[in-house]
């Protein structure tokens, strides 16, 4: 999922410095989004564990 956040981000940039603000705005919310799905993902996977 994380993998997913960096693409998105990477989409973000580019997209930025080719002026498309609608694509890059889309795009850098989609990877906020992931990466913090991901956080929460990872947090309870390690809680889990140490349990």
């Amino acid at each position: 999922m994380l993998h997913y956040a960096l693409i998105f981000l990477m989409i973000a940039i580019i997209a930025a410095v080719f002026g498309f603000a609608g694509i890059a705005g889309a795009a850098a919310g989609l990877a906020k989004i992931l990466c913090v799905v991901f956080f929460v993902f990872a947090v309870i996977a390690f809680v889990r564990r140490t349990q």
